[in-house]
Formats: structure tokens, sequence, C-alpha cells
């Protein structure tokens, strides 16, 4: 069998393996900022400085960094995510709950009503938020033309499968449809732990409703 044959054999397997399939990436804890709570905690006007793109367009890490302060404990030096918001939201791990001594729901982004409040910190100023933090229930962005291609809609919720050594089954994955999202699907840092996460896995959904 000749090279060229081999590697188009080999090509194409991966793309008929690939199918259907989509990227996952590790979210560790982060915050969303309003313009108002921005302008509290770095002056008045201020614009957030892009360090670099992510992988939705439009949004994108800052190089501004905040510590973020519970009852027990605090985490320093945590992204902010751009652009802002209309209302400011602290996304963090149920292992990080420990440590800042809160009990932080797990939620859809922007579902912020009756959640507990955290402190933001920059230097001399402070902001108190009284809600706004989240462990941020695990979600798949997808454009509506790989949700019709997955035969899925939005807010369903699915079942979705990972390989590799320590591979396993996510439950309760909510599926988020819009024209600007891209496609990924979108875990903490300890869904990612138990999954053995690498760079560049992929997912499956394997079971619907």
């Amino acid at each position: 069998m000749e090279i060229k044959e081999l590697i188009d054999k080999i090509a194409t397997r991966v793309q008929d393996e690939l199918e259907g399939s989509f990227e996952i990436e590790a979210s560790g804890r982060h915050i969303h900022l309003s313009q108002e709570d921005l302008e509290t905690l770095f002056g008045k006007d201020y614009s957030l400085t892009k360090a670099k793109d992510l992988s939705q367009p439009g949004q994108f890490a800052c190089k501004e960094r905040l510590t973020i302060l519970g009852p027990k404990g605090s985490f320093q030096n945590v992204v902010i995510l751009g652009p802002v918001r209309g209302a400011t939201q602290v996304e963090v791990s149920l292992t990080d709950c420990l440590k800042l001594g809160v009990n932080a729901p797990i939620r859809e982004s922007g579902q912020i009503e009756d959640t507990p409040g955290i402190v933001l910190i920059n230097g001399s100023k402070v902001v108190s938020l009284d809600k706004g933090l989240i462990v941020a229930k695990r979600h798949i962005h997808m454009t509506p033309e790989d949700a019709a291609k997955a035969n899925v809609v939005n807010k369903e919720i699915v079942q979705v499968q990972v390989g590799g050594e320590r591979g396993l089954i996510f439950d309760d994955v909510v599926i988020r449809v819009h024209p600007k999202f891209a496609t990924y699907m979108h875990i903490d840092y300890d869904e990612a732990n138990a999954c053995g996460y690498k760079k560049g896995m992929r997912g499956r959904i394997i079971k619907k409703g």
C-alpha cells in the first residue's frame, strides 16, 4: 500500500471517529464584571485590557486580575473575562467553595438570583457582592448548524461520553445554542480532573432527554 493511500485511509478513519464529536475545554475560576463594578475596582471609564481571545467569538481573557475573598479563605490573581456584562458573576468549582467557605449553587451562566455573594478586591478598592457566586453547570455551546446535526435544541439536557484512560459519562449536560457560539463543551477543573482531561479531548452525545 502506498504511503499516500495509507495516509488517506487513516485520515478517513479519524474523521469518521470525530464525526459528531466536539472539543472539550476546562475552565478555571474566573470573573465577569459589570461596568459599574469594573469602574469601582479600576477607576472611572476604565476599559478591560484583552490578553487573549477565547474559543467563543467575542470573548477574551483580560490582563486585569482580582482577589476573591470568602468567609474562610481567598484566591488571588483570579482572571477577568471580557467583555463586561450587565451583572457581575464569579464562577468557581465546588473544591474552591470549600476554601472560600461558601456554598455556591450549580447554575447556568447568568442565573444568579438567590446565590451567595463574594468580595472582590483590587488593592485598596473593594466590591462586596450580595449575589453572583456560582458553580457553572457543565454545558455545550453549539452553533445552530451543529445543533441541527446532533438533533438537539437549546436548553436540552444530554449525556456526554468522554474517552481516555479515565473515560466517563457526564450526565445532566445542558445544550446552549446561539448563532454567535462556537461548538465546545465547557467543564470546570473538578470535572476535568475526574476524566483525566488533556487539551484537545473530545466528547460525544450518547443520550438525549
